[in-house]
């Protein structure tokens, strides 16, 4: 930008001085060359007041990221395993002196380990209980997420009611010609106990702790794979996770997709939480900044990538 602002005067200049040469002296060539000059020098200052601008940008973009250094720790669901590592290679990328570590154990042990002090925060797939929040740990919702019921490719059942998916894990039906499917018989798969997914999901269908399951697995990555080798089989998954190794089931006649949970129309859906123990105004500053990263246009870009839904 200095190289044009200098050419722009040089041009100047030698316009100056080639009037000059020619000898003229009238007024209304003196008036053009003095209005030449006037309007070189102003834009002259204004591509040198662009360049302070954007020099001093590029200097708090650099400064903000010099002063932001140390680890993040990040413990609980295996649902929020996707966003959680797109989250942290974000930030990492843009503050590469910050660490974030992510495990992923379940929301009942993210919630615990921000309780006792050995995570910052605490993953959880499902909403804070009462309990939990009057020992002071702040249910931070950062998306929403829709659960998936999900079966094997093989399974011509492409839609159930909610009753007819609440019978099948209450144990009721236990066979697809019931449901319009195939004489088969069902395989029920869940989550184990203290998962996110499970307790949103059973608590939706008002079926907490009544399942009947043929197993109970300990991530969203092995009920997937189970019911993609197990004919007959029916789980839950967290929406993001979705691939063509299953077939995803409409419920109510309503896709799980992000448009219809936005709407409403989808009724298994859940948030998303990032609990601390206290406020987030309470956190480091190297804790508020991920915050602040999450709820800005560059978190709803992950968000978004990764299928779930911003709560802004």
């Amino acid at each position: 930008m200095r190289k044009k602002t200098l050419a722009i005067m040089c041009s100047a200049i030698m316009a100056m001085g080639a009037l000059a040469g020619c000898g003229s002296s009238s007024t209304e060539t003196t008036a053009a060359t003095t209005a030449a000059a006037d309007t070189t020098a102003a834009e002259a200052a204004d591509t040198t007041a662009a360049e302070a601008v954007d020099t001093e940008a590029v200097e708090a973009d650099t400064e903000a990221a010099a002063d932001l250094s140390g680890s993040i720790s990040m413990v609980g669901s295996t649902s929020m395993e996707k966003f959680a590592n797109a989250l942290s290679e974000v930030f990492m990328e843009k503050y590469p002196d910050v660490t974030v570590q992510a495990e992923f154990v379940g929301s009942g042990a993210g919630i615990e380990a921000v309780s006792n002090g050995s995570a910052d925060i605490g993953n959880s797939s499902r909403n804070l209980t009462e309990d939990e929040k009057a020992k002071g740990i702040a249910e931070n919702i950062v998306a929403i997420d829709g659960i998936a019921v999900v079966v094997d490719p093989a399974n011509t059942v492409a839609d159930l009611t909610k009753q007819q998916l609440t019978d099948i894990y209450a144990g009721t039906v236990t066979n697809w010609s019931e449901v319009g499917g195939s004489n088969s018989p069902i395989v029920v798969v869940g989550r184990e106990a203290g998962s996110g997914t499970r307790s949103a999901f059973e608590e939706i269908l008002e079926l907490e702790d009544a399942c009947a399951y043929s197993s109970e697995l300990d991530s969203t990555g092995a009920v997937m794979a189970r019911v993609a080798s197990t004919p007959g089989a029916i789980g839950y998954v967290s929406l993001d996770v979705l691939d063509d190794t299953v077939k995803a089931v409409s419920l109510e006649g309503t896709e799980p997709t992000a448009e219809n949970i936005k709407a409403g129309s989808y009724f298994l859906s859940r948030p998303f939480v990032m609990a601390t123990n206290g406020e987030i105004s309470e956190q480091s500053d190297l804790v508020q900044a991920l915050f602040d990263f999450v709820y800005s246009d560059e978190g709803d870009q992950v968000l978004e990538a990764v299928g779930l839904i911003s709560t802004r």
